[in-house]
């Protein structure tokens, strides 16, 4: 296998590669771009023109992802994968997956779309190396962009493997994108309706890729993760990849579609959220019931008929999102 499928293993230890450049047997271009990064490049003649961004560890303790993007990287780096498309294998934030933390001292994924711009450190810094990384990427025209941002959860959720699919003023969901999910396990989409500034919100808005996040289960450490089931994911990547997927399906039986009512902001220390700690997400909440309360009599009570809770964080820096509520949706805005 060549070196560069290790890019794990050089990931983890801190180093660079000996050697930046190597090709397959079958041709295809390896390149190390910068820590954690590595482009693949199919020949020329293979190229079905997709350009396909796999990001992980923008968490660092979200291992399950990490492992599934090793496998890939392997399978190609022996020439069992042979791809037809480019694509951009990221392991977000280095220096949290090496300590098996979430992140060091920033969430990555709260400074994208000029967030990073707003603070310092390493973790803001590596933010924007990211965003130069995928606008790289996505720069050539005339091909197909789509960006698969792979997570696990902290906590345990009544659907277990699902995705948020960002917004832009002016575009509309595409059907295709999602029965392509459906396909790859994906239970639930949550369609998003405002900005966001994380990873996949980024590349939707400003690089025009069909972007997403893929919650695929509960947070586990390297090695313990038997039971984050990817194996859907895992195949319908290697049919992107290869080109080969099955022809394509409009139907969307059994993908619950859900949209944003409202986001959970902390504005102060006093912020309290009325819920248990181990609440899973997607919990459904009653009608009147006070869901978090911060200073100045600020109150946040349940309204929606149907309302669900999903990331509910009280620990969360002031200004940021501690949880968003999420109602039902159907699919009849969807392109």
């Amino acid at each position: 296998m060549l070196a560069l499928g290790k890019l794990l293993e050089l990931t983890l230890a801190g180093r660079e590669p000996a050697e930046k450049t190597q090709l397959t047997v079958e041709g295809v271009r390896m390149r190390w771009l910068s820590e954690g990064a590595l482009e693949v490049r199919p020949p020329e003649a293979r190229d079905n023109g997709l350009d396909l961004l796999l990001s992980a560890g923008i968490h660092g303790n979200e291992t399950a992802p990490i492992e599934l993007l090793d496998r890939l990287l392997h399978d190609i780096a022996r020439g069992d994968l042979k791809p037809r498309a480019r694509i951009l294998f990221l392991f977000g934030n280095p220096e949290a997956i090496r300590k098996g933390e979430r992140f060091v001292e920033q969430d990555v994924n709260r400074l994208f779309n000029g967030r990073h711009e707003q603070t310092s450190g390493s973790e803001a810094i590596r933010a924007c190396e990211l965003e130069r990384l995928a606008a790289s990427f996505f720069s050539l025209p005339d091909r197909q962009r789509l960006h698969y941002d792979l997570h696990t959860a902290i906590r345990g959720s009544k659907i277990e493997q699902f995705a948020l699919y960002p917004w832009k003023e002016g575009r509309q969901h595409s059907r295709r994108e999602l029965a392509r999910l459906r396909a790859a396990g994906m239970e639930a989409v949550l369609l998003q309706n405002k900005p966001s500034i994380v990873f996949s919100s980024y590349t939707y808005d400003k690089l025009d890729a069909e972007a997403f996040t893929l919650e695929l289960g509960k947070a586990r450490p390297f090695g313990q993760n038997d039971g984050v089931n990817v194996s859907l994911l895992e195949t319908r990547l290697k049919q992107i990849i290869e080109g080969n997927e099955p022809a394509a399906e409009e139907g969307l039986d059994g993908l619950q579609l859900f949209s944003v009512a409202r986001e959970i902001i902390k504005h102060s220390d006093a912020f309290r959220l009325n819920l248990p700690q181990d609440i899973e997400n997607f919990s459904e909440l009653e009608v009147g019931y006070v869901l978090a309360e911060d200073l100045a009599n600020t109150r946040w009570i349940i309204e929606e008929e149907g309302a669900r809770i999903i990331f509910p964080n009280p620990k969360v820096k002031n200004g940021l999102r501690a949880g968003i509520l999420i109602i039902p949706a159907t699919d009849e805005n969807l392109a």
